[in-house]
């Protein structure tokens, strides 16, 4: 299966949408993606996985890479509306300890 990503500004945060699976083949397309979004000085980006079927350990290092970037250069990363499989995915890896995750759209840890 494909990904597909959409990507919308809104004031000082930006929102990306995200479906589909997030694997070894779909991972390089996602880090192409966001990595340059995460460059600004206090950016927000809001990764909305709702959609997304599948993550794989390939993905986690994506995000993992994007928080890290974010974190440098004072911005923020949350990830919304994620599946109770991948909510316990970053559970496991205890990435949920260090990422704001939520299970709605608006932000703010579970």
């Amino acid at each position: 299966m494909n990904m597909k990503i959409d990507k919308q500004q809104h004031d000082q945060e930006i929102v990306v949408r995200v479906s589909g699976e997030i694997d070894a083949f779909t991972a390089p397309q996602l880090r192409e993606e966001l990595l340059p979004l995460a460059e600004g000085k206090n950016q927000l980006i809001t990764v909305n996985l709702k959609d997304v079927s599948y993550l794989d350990s390939t993905g986690l290092g994506v995000f993992v890479g994007l928080f890290k970037q974010l974190k440098n250069n004072g911005g923020e990363l949350r990830l919304v509306e994620l599946s109770e499989r991948l909510k316990r995915l970053f559970k496991i890896t205890g990435l949920s300890h260090i990422m704001n995750i939520s299970a709605n759209s608006e932000g703010g840890e579970e």
